[in-house]
């Protein structure tokens, strides 16, 4: 990293910048919004019969789709080093961006705490307490803090960097009560007797997303929390003083890094999404960082944009919005019954997939064309957001 990323992140209100970015990151804009984009399709199609792309992993191992909840936590770190540089420059104290920080963390929290309330019918029994906005408010909050305290490269690298060691050391050595430790007793990584799901099963039983375990739970937000973190490392790369050539190749090198070492580590410690592996963040982190070389070589390098970037910048620059929105789409359709003359009753959306969607050819094209076709009713809302200029911020 140059000397302007390792330097403190404190930037006094009359300081020039004459290296830094001058307008919006387009594309990152561009990549949280084809990140939100697949989100969508993805939570909304029945994954018995998607395309293999479509699926996640059924435990190690990864699909495109595993990418996705990743990629878009380390873009929100990447955007978190913008956003703190940019208003420390302004001339705003930590103490109120910590306090934004935090009304922005419980906010986030209380909102993925709300959808699956009303998801569950507010049935406090099966009321999920953790969530994908739970692990971004978390992992934010915590980043934000340190990005604020000790905003040194090398610092945050070390804490990413310990962050997953010993993640890996607690899986792999640690004794889960009841069944042993790993590798001697028990598998290493088994879905039901591994440390993570143990600790869920402990403090949150009963509200937990698979029943025994949650793919966002307690013990797996320590390298999630690496994962934001190296989005905060990418960002501070991002605003060195390097051409943007320079900038987009180290990016690229980082990202191959990334990736043989994620592979690397895969015989020790399997890649796996819902334990949120060590390896797993590594592997992902890589393919982020070589996918928003490409696009901030393209798109704010070679500035090659139009038809083909406006659509995801929509998305992008409103992207909790059209999450929430589609989240809270999916679950009114699903709340929705519709009653016929012979007595029986189905969804609203189970509805729509039957009678418009059913005999569009096999079953997983005809699972995403429905999902594709939800994306473009939320896409649509947000266009309207766009076009009135209105952006949703937390």
């Amino acid at each position: 990293m140059s000397q302007l990323s390792d330097a403190p992140l404190v930037v006094p209100a009359s300081a020039k910048a004459p290296n830094l970015p001058a307008e919006r990151l387009v594309s990152l804009d561009v990549f949280r919004g084809a990140t939100i984009a697949l989100m969508i399709i993805v939570n909304n199609q029945d994954e018995e019969v998607a395309y293999w792309p479509l699926k996640h992993a059924r435990w190690n191992g990864w699909t495109p789709t595993d990418l996705v909840f990743p990629f878009f936590l380390f873009i929100v770190g990447v955007a978190l080093a913008f956003s703190f540089a940019g208003r420390l420059r302004r001339g705003e104290s930590r103490r109120t961006l910590v306090s934004h920080v935090m009304r922005r963390g419980l906010i986030l929290f209380t909102i993925g705490f709300f959808l699956h309330g009303f998801s569950a019918r507010f049935q406090l029994d099966h009321w999920r307490v953790y969530g994908v906005l739970q692990r971004i408010a978390i992992c934010y909050v915590i980043s934000a803090v340190l990005v604020l305290y000790s905003g040194r490269s090398a610092r945050l690298a070390a804490i990413a960097t310990a962050c997953l060691v010993s993640y890996w050391l607690l899986m792999r050595y640690m004794p889960v009560p009841g069944f042993g430790i790993p590798v001697r007793d028990i598998p290493l990584l088994d879905p039901d007797r591994n440390l993570a799901a143990w600790l869920d099963r402990k403090l949150l039983m009963g509200h937990l997303y698979e029943g025994t375990r949650d793919p966002e739970g307690v013990l797996s937000t320590i390298p999630a929390l690496a994962t934001c973190l190296l989005g905060v490392l990418t960002g501070q790369w991002l605003r060195s003083a390097r051409n943007i050539t320079q900038k987009a190749a180290g990016l690229l090198v980082a990202g191959l890094i990334g990736v043989g070492l994620g592979e690397s580590l895969n015989p020790w410690f399997p890649i796996n999404k819902k334990l949120w592996t060590s390896s797993y963040v590594l592997l992902t982190a890589g393919l982020a960082l070589m996918i928003l070389a490409l696009l901030y070589w393209l798109v704010d390098g070679k500035r090659w944009r139009g038809p083909w970037t406006k659509p995801f910048v929509i998305l992008g620059v409103n992207a909790i919005a059209a999450y929430v929105f589609a989240e809270l789409l999916a679950v009114l359709l699903a709340a929705v019954n519709l009653r016929f003359a012979n007595g029986t009753t189905v969804s609203g959306g189970d509805f729509n997939y039957r009678e418009w969607f059913a005999p569009l050819g096999s079953p997983p094209s005809r699972s995403l064309l429905f999902s594709i076709t939800f994306l473009l009713v939320c896409w649509f809302v947000m266009w309207v957001l766009y076009r009135r200029r209105i952006f949703i911020k937390i």
